[in-house]
Formats: structure tokens, C-alpha cells, sequence
């Protein structure tokens, strides 16, 4: 369950690409325990916030804290030691495709852990049952799996160091209306059977209207966050448009 203590602190985010302006003075708590849900619009910068809080792109203004620690102020290898903490599901997967789904998943093992071959054989078919993959799908390249499979693979790899916060991006993208459910549910299982911070950047409403506690809006530069009955009473065009157009209804009427 969500606590009040913010796991994710954001304040006066600057972001920009030469002299286009992605973020302006933007603030964001994520509670620990919640699954926060990140929209907007195209060019609002959904994918670029998720990858400056993990470090992979460089802020011009503002802090940024995770677990408490102001990660601009941290070193090279306290950095390393904080990433160890979270796990990241990138929109293609991300996976190496030279290398099987199992030697996928042991990349954060090798990278961060010093273990034993036997042990981590161990935790990464643990971690292909946990990600809902098939026990034989270890030995699979990913050119073998199919879309929502890779997903799961690269779920399965994000959960290798056992994550106190996953970072999904458009985790449902590319997935027919059932494949994208099934994802939603596991995530959603997956955060409350092992105590997860899910920060989730989507554009799927049926993921909004069913997994997600709360939604963090991209709009003006900045983020509005609130509950999904909280944000239909908001004036803000886009939000308005958004949440209040077809797609918005059925979403909330298949949550009904």
C-alpha cells in the first residue's frame, strides 16, 4: 500500500534539447508502494523524465532524490550501488538480441552482483516464472519471442536485483487489447507481491483506469498529479480532452 513518504522526490526540473525546453521548473513526489501513472501529450516529455531520474539524461536545473539521496551529489559508484535499487522496462525491451532471455536477465547479476553460476541459473528461472514467461523460454533468443513475450523477458531482467522501484516505459505499447490486460494484471500482482513502486509512463486509459493509484499529467512544462476521479474534475484543456473523450469513457466504463 502507498505511503505519504515521497520514494521519488522531483523540484525545479529543467530539461532541454539545445534551446527547446522540455521541463520547466517541474515537481513530482512518488509515494512509495504506488503505481504512478505518467501521460501526456506528444513532445510533453514523458520518456525523457522517466530517463533523467534514472540518470540517463542530463538535467539543466533542479534536484533529484531516490530513496532520500540527492543523486547529482552522489559518486560514480554510489550511483551504481542506488541503480542496483530499481529496475528499468524500456519501450522495445531493450534486450541484446545476440544473447538468450536467460543471459539477458543475468546482465544486472554479472553487472552488480558477484555470484556463483549455479545461484544465478537459480534466480533467473525464478525470475522467467515470476515475469509469467515458460520455464524453456530462458533458452530462447529474442527473435524467437513474440512482442508481448519480449516484454516479459525484459520484465523478468528488470526484476533480476529484486527492485524496490520499477520504471516502465509504455510497458502495453505494441500489445493487442488481451496481451496489454494480461501485462497490466501482472504488473499489477507483481507490485503488491513484492511491495513495488511502479512508475509507469503510458498512453494506455485501460492502464490508468485499473492499475494505476495515481496520474502525473504533462502539461505546460509541468506535471499535475492527482487520482483518476480528482483529474476529471480538472479544468485544463488537454486534461479535459484526455480523460472526458471516447477512449477516456471506455476506459473508465470497463473498469466499472
Amino acid at each position: 500500500m502507498a505511503t505519504a513518504d515521497p520514494i521519488i522526490s522531483v523540484r525545479g526540473l529543467r530539461t532541454q534539447f539545445g534551446t527547446q525546453v522540455i521541463h520547466d521548473n517541474l515537481d513530482l513526489d512518488v509515494r512509495a508502494g504506488e503505481v504512478l501513472g505518467v501521460v501526456g501529450g506528444s513532445g510533453t516529455g514523458k520518456s525523457v523524465l522517466l530517463r533523467t531520474i534514472i540518470g540517463l539524461n542530463p538535467k539543466r536545473a533542479g534536484t533529484i532524490s531516490v530513496f532520500g539521496e540527492d543523486t547529482g551529489r552522489l559518486s560514480e559508484e554510489e550511483v551504481r550501488r542506488l541503480q542496483s535499487r530499481w529496475g528499468v522496462l524500456f519501450q522495445a525491451g531493450a534486450l541484446f538480441s545476440s544473447l538468450t532471455v536467460a543471459e539477458n536477465i543475468q546482465v544486472p547479476f554479472r553487472e552488480h552482483a558477484d555470484l556463483p553460476p549455479a545461484l544465478m541459473g537459480e534466480l533467473t528461472g525464478l525470475k522467467i516464472e515470476l515475469a509469467g514467461l515458460a520455464a524453456d523460454a530462458g533458452g530462447k533468443f529474442p527473435s524467437e519471442l513474440s512482442g508481448g513475450m519480449r516484454k516479459r523477458a525484459g520484465l523478468a531482467r528488470a526484476l533480476a536485483l529484486d527492485p524496490e522501484i520499477l520504471f516502465l516505459d509504455e510497458p502495453t505499447a505494441g500489445l493487442d487489447p488481451i496481451g496489454a490486460s494480461a501485462f497490466d494484471q501482472l504488473i499489477r500482482s507483481l507490485q503488491q507481491s513484492l511491495g513495488l513502486t511502479v512508475f509507469m509512463v503510458t498512453h494506455d486509459l485501460d492502464s490508468l483506469a485499473t492499475i494505476c493509484d495515481r496520474i502525473a499529467v504533462l502539461v505546460d512544462k509541468r506535471i499535475k498529479v492527482g487520482t483518476m476521479a480528482e483529474l476529471l474534475q480538472d479544468d485544463h484543456p488537454w486534461i479535459r480532452e484526455y480523460f472526458h473523450g471516447p477512449r477516456g469513457r471506455a476506459a473508465r466504463h470497463s473498469d466499472d
